[in-house]
């Protein structure tokens, strides 16, 4: 697994105001929450989120549930749209289930070729190291995620805090229930909290639960559609934030 280096400093390095709007967002802030295939790293970069999509999908119709769908949600090309249809028409099911557990195999499949999302790993080396705690909310197995910060040695910055997906599908984001979790176990304070997500899901999670919110955006579609989902403070890059919290703890 190899990190991205194709943005550049100027691209990225952000005005003077922004830079000053990051630092207020960060300072003080105790505990982290990274959504994980994004800010951590692109789950699917080398294993096609839409393949996996496309193929649960036709799982389905090979059971003759092809209805169970409609075309839009078919079209989506997105694996948890597909979960939450079924869910939403058989909540609890042993077909959820199944459902499910064949997402999280194909999850698995994809840390083989994840893509750390550049600087990530310094960055949540950097916060570990300053006494900043971490925990992972997301959308992805628990699994899966244990896996992936298993092969970058990073296990031991979120170990025990990593809060993914149940079987219980309702409690995914956009509901707060994972970001809520992480913070009554870390008995840490909204206020005092920072949520890093690249998806509208993960900044109306964040807001549901009363914490404050920077999303990463890897690109410009992205980065509209964190803004027009009402986040304030958006990055295209980790680095100035791992510039500034190395200048927040030498100060």
């Amino acid at each position: 697994m190899t990190s991205e280096t194709t943005q550049t400093d100027a691209a990225t390095a952000g005005t003077e105001t922004e830079l000053n709007e990051l630092r207020d967002l960060i300072k003080g802030v105790r505990v982290v929450l990274w959504d994980f295939d994004g800010p951590v790293c692109r789950l699917f970069a080398g294993h096609s989120a839409e393949r996996v999509a496309t193929d649960l999908a036709a799982w389905l119709e090979g059971r003759g549930l092809h209805n169970l769908l409609t075309e839009s949600q078919r079209e989506s090309l997105d694996p948890h749209v597909v979960l939450r249809a079924v869910d939403h028409r058989h909540p609890g099911s042993d077909l959820v289930a199944e459902l499910e557990e064949r997402l999280t195999q194909e999850e698995l499949r994809a840390t083989a070729s994840a893509m750390p999302t550049p600087y990530a790993d310094p960055l949540i080396r950097t916060w570990t190291a300053v006494g900043t705690r971490l925990a992972i909310t997301t959308n992805n197995s628990p699994r899966v995620v244990r896996e992936y910060l298993a092969s970058r040695r990073l296990a031991a910055c979120f170990a025990p805090h990593i809060y993914g997906r149940t079987q219980e599908l309702n409690h995914l984001k956009p509901d707060p229930h994972c970001i809520n979790r992480a913070l009554a176990a870390l008995g840490a304070a909204p206020t005092t909290s920072l949520m890093i997500g690249d998806t509208p899901s993960d900044f109306h999670a964040a807001q549901a639960a009363g914490v404050p919110f920077l999303g990463y955006a890897r690109n410009d579609h992205k980065s509209k559609l964190l803004r027009d989902a009402g986040a304030s403070t958006v990055v295209g890059s980790l680095k100035p934030l791992l510039r500034l919290v190395r200048d927040l703890h030498q100060a």
